[in-house]
């Protein structure tokens, strides 16, 4: 299996990392900064799971279409470049299996190369690239999901599926993997909503007298969301959410909190701007995920005027 990944940041580094570190053969398009940084020094990652560093394969340009995978774990709001980036990579054979969040990407990789070609994929990890390069795992979840949407799984998914066998990775080959987006998003959705509306994390969050009670209205909006929208989550994975979501003390936050603190672009009109798109086009009510994204809004309204 010839495997291109897009990117060798928090997502696609530590994943491909692994996969190296176990043996397994990846190559990494990156920017040519990027690229000398790993000719330097290797892929550098610290995690809970042990640190490792290994030496990879990198190219600044796609120069041929011969790959069987190409994994996209770009930032949504990078998606327009990435797709231009990958593009001449994707050949006769090939498949693209994207990690992004929420669902909207779906839309726009199947308009540039067939929804036959398109993957589903979803990751659980907590991961940033540090300014010295260092792939930095945040916490000790790194699962990974992924197949194709018709159930129809094409040989490489097999391929890759073994070679994270070998990992320290939880990888699960799906027959479903939409649902697993939403399933997602329905934790993702409420977590960014929260802690971005009230820039605190969860334990801040639920600290105050009406701060539980608000996030499980707004999780219920989101459980809303996917039940209109044919992906209703199974009462464990709204309780595993709820959990998550109301832990007394907790630290949990949405990167895209991270995001708006340092100034920078974030992904609200993927994981929450579209949510609400959806809840309109579905009917569906969703006051504290539309106060959320136009937050959202207002942020990146005063990045463009800074």
């Amino acid at each position: 299996m010839r495997l291109l990944i897009l990117g060798a940041g928090g997502v696609g580094g530590y994943f491909g990392g692994r996969l190296i570190e176990a043996g397994g053969e990846a190559s990494f398009l990156v920017r040519p900064k990027r690229a000398a940084q790993l000719a330097q020094s290797g892929l550098v990652v610290e995690s809970p799971h042990g640190n490792f560093t290994v030496p990879v394969k990198t190219l600044t340009a796609a120069t041929d279409d011969s790959w069987d995978l190409v994994l996209l774990s770009c930032k949504a709001y990078d998606l327009e470049a990435a797709i231009a980036a990958i593009a001449p990579a994707v050949g006769p054979r090939t498949h693209v299996l994207p990690l992004l969040n929420g669902l909207r990407h779906i839309d726009a990789l199947d308009a540039q190369f067939g929804a036959g070609r398109v993957l589903g994929g979803v990751a659980y990890i907590a991961a940033s690239l540090t300014p010295s390069g260092v792939v930095k795992h945040l916490n000790s979840v790194h699962r990974l999901g992924f197949g194709a949407r018709d159930g129809q799984h094409p040989p490489s998914l097999a391929d890759l599926r073994d070679a994270f066998a070998r990992t320290k990775i939880e990888t699960r080959l799906l027959d479903d993997p939409i649902q697993a987006l939403w399933d997602k998003w329905v934790l993702l959705g409420t977590l960014a909503a929260m802690t971005c509306l009230m820039r605190a994390p969860v334990g801040r969050i639920t600290a105050t007298a009406q701060g539980t009670a608000l996030i499980r209205a707004c999780l219920a909006e989101m459980v809303a969301v996917a039940v209109a929208a044919g992906h209703a989550p199974a009462p464990s994975v709204t309780g595993a959410a709820d959990k998550m979501l109301t832990e007394k003390g907790s630290a949990f936050a949405a990167s895209m909190l991270r995001d708006i603190e340092r100034g920078g672009p974030t992904e609200g009109a993927h994981v929450v701007g579209d949510l609400v798109a959806r809840a309109e086009a579905s009917g569906v009510e969703t006051p504290l995920l539309r106060t959320a994204w136009v937050h959202l809004q207002a942020h990146e309204q005063g990045r463009s005027v800074a």
